[in-house]
């Protein structure tokens, strides 16, 4: 598969990935934290605000492709 083509479907893939984490992190939120403290709020969302790297890194493996040598 061509580099262009791999990284602009790497590229759509990261943005629906974006999209629907943040529609569903925010529904969780939304449904279970409504009478938590400050501080449950701040820990749930600086660790859902960091979990969607873990998916996007494999795109962007994936994007890059083998390694050179």
């Amino acid at each position: 598969m061509p580099i262009r083509l791999k990284k602009f479907i790497g590229t759509i893939l990261i943005i629906i990935l974006v999209l629907v984490y943040a529609l569903v992190a925010t529904t969780i939120a939304s449904r279970t934290l409504g009478a938590s403290s400050g501080w449950v709020h701040l820990a749930y969302f600086a660790l859902s605000g960091l979990l969607w790297i873990l998916p996007a890194m494999v795109i962007i493996k994936w994007m890059a492709g083998p390694r050179q040598k």
